[in-house]
């Protein structure tokens, strides 16, 4: 019975023992689930308007500007404002974003509309969801550091991207599912009513205190951030690999082609291969749940961020769908244990009163390369062919893993048990 209780599921994951960490999770699951959705219908729903490769970068591009732009002061804004107030505003945010999409897409208004008012019209609410992603990262992950115990950052951090990446999985999943079944508007107005749903557990979480209690200026507040994460050099190590390794080995603004022009599948085919990366994702998440990363998490990052590089290269030049799928699922299960260890660094090398500005640097070295790298897949693709740019990345990604490796001790040589003891 002893032995039970020490080795069991609850206490090898003390954080779900938290209430609010599992409404957390079910928020943080909603939203991520909505905006996927929406992101896929968008992509899809803007190369079957202009059958133009570089239009899906324009997408990526339209939304990193704010997202980097914003993110000089948002974190500032963030530290200085109760946490759950900031959720519920981009909550709100989105919201208004869908129903906009949603009133763009009707065959009503596509009748009256040019072609090029509606694709401007998309990048256009793009942008502001740019906009308001530069407060929401900060806002989420100030609220999880007020939520969860020190102690328990890595087995929550653990949860909190299973979240993600289930969000992830059955996202794209779903939009491929809406677009074959009742099409592009009514798909986007399922992104709406899940949104609004999302309201039930995040008024569940009770209000935070404000940690920063110092006014100063903006300025000064920004460069601190800033200036925090240049002289951290394992954060800035691991912060550096992700961005250029996303930037250059991301293929996902890409699969339109692949779906239409080189594996030649259906809309279901696109969905599948869209929430490929996620679904391997997920179940290296679930695996990581019974058996927690504890040693040598530095040395593993490495390696699971050269399997993901491997995986996109052979992705690149696969003309068969189950090899592409395979070789998807690959890398969302290596970029899984990297995401999980990066995010754990985050979390334990920022101080409390800190954490909105670190994330909105965060968000500008990292959550913006997602975009910036579908901006980079989309202009490559235009200049070099699809294959060749999706293998040229990859090739580029290793270069900076072998970079990296050599330059950066501290990162090699992380502990995650060092960090607690601090």
């Amino acid at each position: 019975m002893q032995q039970e209780k020490v080795t069991g599921f609850f206490y090898k994951n003390p954080s779900l023992k938290i209430r609010e960490f599992l409404s957390y999770l079910t928020l943080r699951l909603g939203i991520i689930f909505s905006l996927n959705m929406q992101s896929t219908i968008i992509y899809f729903w803007i190369y079957q308007l202009t059958n133009d490769k570089l239009s899906l970068g324009l997408v990526g591009l339209a939304e990193v500007i704010p997202a980097i732009g914003c993110s000089f002061f948002s974190g500032h804004v963030v530290d200085e404002n109760e946490k759950r107030k900031m959720v519920i505003r981009c909550l709100s945010g989105y919201i208004f974003i869908g129903c906009c999409l949603f009133g763009i897409a009707l065959p009503i208004t596509q009748a009256q509309l040019p072609i090029g008012a509606s694709q401007c019209l998309i990048y256009l609410f793009v942008f502001v969801g740019g906009v308001i992603r530069a407060f929401y990262s900060p806002s989420m992950f100030s609220l999880f550091g007020l939520i969860v115990p020190r102690e328990h950052y890595p087995n929550a951090t653990s949860w909190s991207s299973m979240a993600w990446q289930m969000g992830a999985v059955l996202g794209p999943l779903a939009a491929g599912f809406l677009i074959a079944w009742i099409g592009i508007p009514f798909g986007l107005l399922g992104v709406v009513i899940i949104q609004m749903a999302m309201f039930l557990p995040l008024l569940k979480i009770t209000v935070k205190p404000i940690l920063k209690k110092a006014k100063e200026p903006i300025l000064q507040s920004v460069t601190e951030g800033l200036r925090f994460v240049m002289k951290t050099p394992t954060l800035l190590a691991a912060q550096c690999l992700d961005m250029f390794s996303v930037l250059f080995g991301g293929a996902v603004a890409l699969l339109p082609v692949y779906q239409k022009e080189i594996l030649h599948v259906n809309e279901m085919g696109f969905g599948i291969l869209r929430s490929a990366p996620g679904v391997g994702a997920l179940l290296t998440l679930g695996l990581l749940a019974f058996l927690p990363l504890k040693t040598y998490p530095g040395r593993k990052l490495f390696v699971c961020v050269t399997g993901f590089a491997v995986s996109i290269i052979i992705f690149g030049i696969s003309k068969n769908f189950y090899l592409s799928f395979f070789m998807l699922l690959f890398s969302g299960m290596f970029d899984a244990v990297s995401v999980v260890i990066r995010s754990t660094i985050l979390q334990l090398v920022t101080p409390d009163e800190m954490r909105g500005r670190v994330s909105a640097v965060n968000t500008m070295f990292v959550s913006s390369s997602n975009e910036l790298g579908d901006f980079e897949s989309g202009v490559m693709a235009h200049w070099l062919g699809t294959v060749r740019a999706v293998v040229t990345g990859g090739c580029i990604t290793l270069g900076v893993i072998a970079f990296t490796f050599f330059k950066a001790p501290q990162l090699r040589e992380f502990s995650f048990e060092e960090k607690n003891k601090e």
